[in-house]
């Protein structure tokens, strides 16, 4: 057998190989990216169902991670009876054996650490919120509060993992990946998928190492992977050409590649192939575009004042929310911000404060920017980390000083726009918040409930990989969050 009919045949079954073998080829790939084609568009022409299985409520999304996990204890789900039970033992009923991590399983004692921060309620539904985030109390009546997510992973790496790509397994592809593959791209200047790394502004802040699998493509192709934002010099690297490189000359570069790839692509049929080459061309149009989008210099003086002082100075939070606008607005389907310093094992009042202080105003602003837009009711934006934090203390305990373990069992998210309804909470934990009482929610089911609005069926989108249709729920059933949709 001839190498390239060995090759050929390994990606026979591929969905690629199939658009090619239907007359596609890799022109009228390449044709379909430089249009802003979607996926589920280019499925239509070749006589398959597009990726929406019924009408959207999304466009776009905004993922507002917190990396090491907030507690909710200080956040969303108050307990003041536990005042009563300061230092006591938690009841081993409580507990009922369940798992907890090796920080803190040598312990003799497990003391109750009650909140050092008060909580009111606000807006018509009467939602509690900390008062250490007095900005995120303003938009109540935009956000609903789901105090019952609950995960298997009680380590960061694989609940950051099973949040993100829907599988504590490395290798798979990430929710953002998924929605870029399934729904395509709706400009032609900027990636589909774009992430960003906010800085934290908290010295003492212990910072939970993170990974590009939360953001890959995994076994999709790689054109899905999110696009990292840089900080700092260039948002992307070698977006300038080199001196006495003119457009014209990189025009012409590309313009040989291309022939040369579709001689490889008639040949082999792999669909990096294809990749490559609309990755060499979404490069050529960003060395346009992204100068621009970086370019805050035209946002008005009340904009800047919406997102507070700090966004003017790249990299901040602030100023990453204030990006993910922009990005929103021109075009880019999922943006995700990470943002760091949430593991708090120790000095919890001091360091989740100060967590808080760094987020709240510009939290608040991008919902309150979307919503003067006109652009909040088609864009979904999720806050939230990958587990909550124990209710009795990690070592130390005084009334303003104690630390928090993990905890998947259950932990507070919020979600605004795109049909969701504002101004509700939903779910219930017990007088410790260590289980849940009413209304779980499972990290797949926050997934279902993503691919949802935006008009996908979570069982439906599917990619095949290793003999298995492939999906970001895996195999475990999933279901929509149908109570906080309008």
């Amino acid at each position: 057998m001839h190498p390239f009919d060995a090759v050929e045949h390994n990606f026979r079954l591929n969905r690629r190989q199939f658009f090619r073998q239907n007359a596609m080829g890799l022109g009228g790939i390449a044709l379909g990216s430089l249009l802003g084609k979607s996926l589920a568009s280019q499925a239509q022409a070749a006589g398959l169902p597009g990726a929406q299985h019924f009408p959207a409520k999304a466009k776009r999304c905004i993922y507002l991670s917190m990396i090491g996990a907030p507690s909710q204890f200080e956040t969303f789900d108050p307990k003041p009876e536990l005042e009563k039970r300061f230092n006591e033992d938690l009841p081993a009923s409580i507990r009922n054996g369940q798992r907890i991590t090796g920080m803190t399983s040598g312990q003799a004692r497990f003391p109750v650490a009650p909140s050092a921060f008060g909580f009111k309620q606000y807006g018509q539904g009467g939602t509690w919120i900390s008062d250490i985030l007095p900005y995120t109390a303003k938009m109540a009546d935009d956000i609903c509060v789901i105090k019952t997510m609950n995960t298997e992973a009680i380590n960061h790496e694989p609940a950051n993992m099973l949040s993100y790509t829907g599988n504590m397994v490395p290798g798979k592809a990430s929710l953002g990946s998924w929605l870029s593959y399934g729904l395509g791209s709706m400009n032609e200047d900027l990636p589909t998928f774009v992430v960003l790394h906010a800085r934290h502004t908290n010295p003492g802040a212990n910072v939970q190492a993170i990974s590009a699998r939360l953001w890959s493509a995994g076994f999709l192709p790689t054109q899905y992977s999110g696009v990292t934002f840089r900080s700092a010099g260039d948002p992307v690297l070698y977006l300038r050409d080199p001196d006495g490189v003119s457009r014209e000359s990189r025009r012409k570069m590309l313009d040989g590649l291309n022939e040369l790839n579709e001689l490889t692509y008639q040949q082999v049929g792999d669909p990096e192939t294809a990749t490559r080459l609309k990755q060499y061309e979404m490069a050529f149009r960003m060395q346009a575009s992204v100068p621009e989008l970086a370019d805050l210099s035209k946002e008005s003086k009340e904009t800047f004042d919406l997102y507070g002082p700090d966004s003017r100075d790249r990299g901040t939070f602030a100023n990453s929310c204030l990006t993910a606008r922009r990005l929103v607005e021109r075009g880019v389907r999922f943006v995700q911000i990470f943002h760091r310093g949430w593991d708090q094992h120790g000095n919890l009042p001091n360091d989740i404060k100060a967590q808080c202080k760094d987020i709240d105003q510009a939290a608040w602003a991008l919902i309150q920017d979307l919503k003067r837009r006109g652009m909040l009711d088609d864009t979904l934006v999720v806050w939230g980390g990958e587990f909550g934090r124990t209710v009795y203390s990690q070592g130390t305990l005084t009334k303003t000083n104690y630390g928090r373990d993990h905890h998947p069992r259950n932990f507070c998210i919020w979600m605004a726009g795109a049909g969701v309804k504002g101004g509700m909470t939903l779910g219930e934990t017990d007088e410790f918040s260590y289980n849940v009482v009413k209304d779980p929610v499972h990290v797949r089911d926050l997934h279902a409930t993503i691919f949802n609005r935006f008009g996908i069926d979570h069982d439906k989108l599917l990619f095949k990989y290793q003999g298995l249709d492939q999906k970001l729920v895996g195999v475990v059933p999933a279901k929509v969050v149908k109570q906080i949709l309008s």
